[in-house]
């Protein structure tokens, strides 16, 4: 039985944004800003005039940043490795097996069932409307410009746009796919699903998205997807590589001179598909490429697409998606003023270098760095143009012709400008399918089974018991005792958990040692805005008076709350939580996981103290961290979770759900769920208070 929502605020965002206005906007510390529906919570904050502790805002960014900074080594010393031209092609091949590891595999390739609905006559060339299906349902709106007057085959391209809201009709996308034709290419420019003619969430008139075209659709639609093992940006990339399929059909194209271009999000998207698809003759992928170092120590987040999972674990950078295409032309576009840092497209170049001059093509690979701010600039395309030319000769220069900018209605190749009024699938559609399928897969998992397949995903636990340091009294915090020890407990080198020991008595010292029972409290957002004013610290302690109690901030929560990706940028879109737990992925140990981590060492510290009976209380966020600790913990005797999700495969199916990628572990719907977890606790007393839906909803247990 359902019962009124929680009260956990958000702010939708005004009217639909670019990344370029999201990022701008997040500058300026719009705190709260959510993309629809899917940020679950506010920050912590203090009802009374004491401002939260947030004494280590630098942690998640220091530890991960190390773990960047190690996978950029490991790119950079396989390749410099490299002296002979044979190992060279060996490490091509290598490149493409691991970029296969992190994407794929690819499904199978099912009819494309093309159909043109319209035509536009222009002086130069056409333009084809044209509708496929790159997986069955699942409609591809492009534009197909075609040359006239030329003598065919001619060379092809694939356009792939940024996170422009009207897609391939933006003006940047029209220009260079309209100036390639008139220089005598075949383009085919398409819609990135969350854009154009594609939107996944539109409102009552079907004529805007609810969430926000591109970024939003793309965090929403993409960060369920990681819950059953599928990525956004493979998505993304199979309909460019259908989109390839569709123009190698056609006999106006030459298969022997086919390019890939885009632009932002696009130029990520060219990036992705120069690994992962062969059949490119050339590539220039546009305000994209750099190095994900940069684009960490600059605080620079990126929606799901932009974020392969395991890419870091395997020592992938930007400039390998590239070498995989190696040795054929590739053109790294850039800005000077470019939030993407120009400095990481330099050494992206530099260290390439090295590979195509191995192969005997050290002339194919190229570096353009226009004097322009972020965007697929008239500069940028002409460089474009001319190293296209170069390898075509279908015409020579590289000066753009005069364009002639179409309306947007007048592109579209659906009759309302969406194709969900074609009766198309949604991309959720998929996952819903996905996440029942595998459910009806797992079965009813005995415990002893919930217990191997949640400690097959968490690390290996050290023997020994952590190191701690005690920190420096703060009074007067107006905690359910007088009085309280903040413990940082090293988790792993570069990770404190911060705990606070509440007392009766002043204690500037160790915890006192012996057996016994204690309460371990694992917050929501802040241990201590909620042993201030939240209820549930205060029933666990008045429910066990002679207990002890604890309370944890586990990772990037509470005291470790980061400051970092701009000013209050917590819960936004692009905000540090989401930041970190994205390059959790990419670095192939989900944050949840972490934090079950943290919490298992704090208990086996616990237990090093002689605690020989502990009682798990879990909220909000920390409920899931809490509940997989609980699973594989015989430390744990008693567990109680208040605002647990009822389940992961509620989120993924769930249109406008509210829990953060923070709280998703990549494919645990392929082992277990959290119902599982809590059925292998029923012999833990498990007690649930009001768990919390998809959407923050409470529900009742059970």
């Amino acid at each position: 039985m359902s019962h009124p929502r929680s009260s956990m605020p958000a702010v939708s965002i005004p009217g639909l944004l670019s990344r370029r206005d999201l990022l701008a906007l997040t500058s300026f510390g719009m705190a709260g800003l959510t993309l629809g529906a899917t940020v679950l919570g506010q920050p912590a904050k203090a009802t009374t005039d004491l401002a939260p502790l947030h004494r280590f805002p630098q942690m998640m960014q220091s530890y991960l940043g190390s773990k960047v900074a190690a996978a950029q080594a490991l790119a950079e010393a396989r390749q410099a490795r490299l002296t002979t031209k044979e190992e060279a092609e060996a490490h091509v091949l290598t490149l493409r097996r691991l970029i296969q590891e992190s994407f794929g595999p690819f499904p199978e390739r099912t009819p494309l069932k093309p159909r043109v609905t319209g035509i536009v006559e222009r002086d130069a060339y056409r333009i084809e409307k044209v509708i496929f299906e790159s997986r069955p349902e699942f409609l591809v709106t492009g534009n197909l410009y075609v040359p006239k007057g030329r003598k065919f085959p001619l060379p092809g391209v694939v356009g792939s746009c940024g996170h422009s809201t009207n897609g391939k009709a933006a003006e940047a996308y029209q220009s260079f796919a309209q100036g390639l034709a008139r220089q005598g290419y075949v383009v085919l420019i398409f819609d990135p699903i969350g854009q154009g003619e594609r939107l996944q969430y539109l409102d009552d008139h079907h004529e805007k998205s609810t969430v926000g075209a591109g970024v939003g659709e793309h965090l929403l639609g993409g960060n369920q997807q990681f819950l059953i093992d599928e990525f956004f940006g493979s998505w993304r990339a199979w309909d460019g590589m259908r989109a390839l399929d569709y123009l190698l059909t056609r006999e106006e194209v030459d298969p022997r001179k086919v390019g890939i271009t885009g632009n932002s999000g696009g130029g990520t998207m060219t990036m992705w598909l120069s690994g992962v698809e062969p059949r490119w003759t050339m590539s220039a992928p546009s305000c994209a490429v750099t190095t994900f170092r940069r684009n960490f120590d600059n605080e620079l987040p990126a929606d799901t697409e932009q974020c392969p999972p395991l890419v870091l674990k395997l020592g992938l950078d930007h400039g390998d998606f590239l070498a995989a295409m190696a040795p054929k032309p590739v053109i790294i576009l850039a800005a000077e003023q470019d939030f993407f840092d120009a400095r990481g497209s330099t050494e992206t170049y530099e260290r390439l270098k090295k590979l195509w001059a191995l192969l005997g093509a050290e002339q194919n690979l190229r570096l353009f760095i226009g004097p322009n701010e972020h965007g697929y600039t008239q500069p940028n395309r002409e460089a474009m143009y001319g190293f296209f030319n170069e390898q075509t000769r279908v015409t020579q220069g590289s000066a753009e012709p005069a364009l002639t900018i179409e309306k947007d209605e007048t592109l579209w190749c659906t009759p309302k400008g969406q194709v969900l009024d074609l009766g198309a699938r949604t991309l959720l559609s998929f996952t819903v399918a996905r996440s029942r399928e595998l459910t009806a897969q797992r079965g009813d998992l005995p415990p002893e089974e919930v217990r191997k397949r949640v400690d097959a995903i968490l690390p290996a636990r050290p023997a020994s018991i952590p190191n701690y340091e005690i920190l420096r009294p703060v009074g007067g915090r107006k905690y359910p005792r007088p009085h309280f020890t903040t413990y940082a407990i090293e988790t792993e080198p570069g990770v404190r958990a911060i705990v606070y020991r509440l007392d009766e008595k002043p204690r500037y010292s160790r915890p006192p040692a012996g057996a016994g029972r204690c309460i371990l409290y694992v917050s929501h957002h802040s241990s201590d805005v909620e042993l201030r004013e939240d209820s549930f610290p205060k029933e666990l302690i008045e429910a066990e008076p002679k207990s002890e109690f604890y309370a944890a901030d586990v990772r990037g929560l509470g005291d470790s709350q980061p400051n970092t990706c701009g000013p209050n940028q917590f819960l936004t879109p692009y905000g540090n939580d989401y930041f970190y737990a994205a390059h959790s992925i990419m670095l192939g140990v989900s944050y949840p996981v972490q934090r079950a981590f943290d919490v298992l060492r704090v208990v086996a510290w616990l237990k090093g103290l002689g605690r020989t009976e502990i009682h798990l209380a879990g909220n909000g966020w920390g409920a899931i961290p809490a509940t997989l600790a609980a699973v594989v913990s015989d430390e744990v005797t008693q567990v109680t979770l208040k605002h647990g999700l009822t389940s992961w495969s509620s989120v993924a199916e769930t249109e406008h759900y509210k829990w953060p990628l923070s709280s998703m572990i990549p494919g645990v719907l392929k082992r277990f769920d959290l119902p599982d977890c809590y059925r292998s606790l029923e012999n833990k007393h498990l007690r649930q208070i009001q768990p919390w839906g998809p959407s923050a909803e409470i529900v009742s247990p059970g």
